[in-house]
């Protein structure tokens, strides 16, 4: 069974009664454990495809399904329940809540979630804030962190409830190669300590050159999807059996 499934789905949106589509009969599969790029230029349609996948929107013709739920005629309750249990999300301008630190940043979701006492939670955001190398700044707040390390604090946030599925849009777009880079290490070194799936929405080369599959986009049908090996990999940093990656924090 895939974990996400997109059969003949179409997006059209309008304004002052004009349609602009832009998604047009995408049909594809997402198995459990995927590190996969969609791909193309501004206006492809990449962007909305993570939005309806992420239960943000809903498609205007077709069905979505995510772990064999159509996850398309949920209700916004409904929805919102999948996000906080099924779904992490990381995006390019970070949004975290700025006067909170990078512990409760990532404590966050979790508290949402309800559904676990305070030393639970505690213990949870620590071993994930070791994972991405973060121990010494868990009491930061924003502001006072570089752009890697608020892009960490996010991938923290959206890894620590355990999700099914992370979902990345255009995570590398404010920062620099080098920092872009470790920051795609540390996402490819927890997708295969934990299993779980990545899609990232992307322009970037590097990222794709990341991907293991990697779906193109144009005019908002897929003109291209190809199973690949990767042309970077990640650099061995100790993630197996010691904790996780221990990369540089920048």
């Amino acid at each position: 069974m895939s974990l996400v499934k997109l059969q003949n789905v179409t997006k059209v949106y309008r304004t002052d009664g004009i349609a602009f589509p832009a998604l047009d009969d995408i049909s594809l599969s997402v198995e459990a454990g995927e590190f996969l790029s969609i791909a193309g230029p501004s206006g492809s349609g990449k962007t909305t495809a993570l939005n309806l996948i992420g239960c943000l929107d809903k498609p205007t013709g077709g069905a979505i399904f995510l772990d064999d739920v159509d996850i398309g005629a949920g209700n916004s309750s409904e929805l919102a329940n999948i996000r906080r249990h099924k779904i992490g999300f990381i995006f390019q301008t970070f949004n975290l809540v700025p006067i909170l630190t990078a512990f409760e940043n990532v404590e966050l979701p979790l508290i949402l979630k309800g559904d676990m006492g305070k030393a639970e939670r505690r213990a949870l955001v620590e071993e994930i804030l070791v994972d991405v190398g973060l121990k010494e700044l868990m009491n930061r707040r924003p502001s006072r962190m570089s752009g890697g390390q608020q892009q960490r604090v996010a991938a923290a946030r959206a890894l620590v409830k355990k999700p099914r599925l992370i979902l990345a849009d255009e995570p590398t777009a404010n920062l620099d190669s080098k920092t872009g880079e470790e920051v795609l290490d540390l996402m490819l070194q927890l997708n295969r300590k934990s299993g779980v799936t990545f899609i990232f929405s992307t322009h970037d080369k590097m990222v794709m050159d990341y991907a293991r599959r990697l779906i193109l986009l144009k005019d908002g049908r897929i003109a291209a999807d190809e199973q690949r090996e990767p042309r970077r990999q990640a650099r061995d940093n100790g993630a197996a059996g010691s904790g996780g990656p221990h990369v540089d924090a920048s």
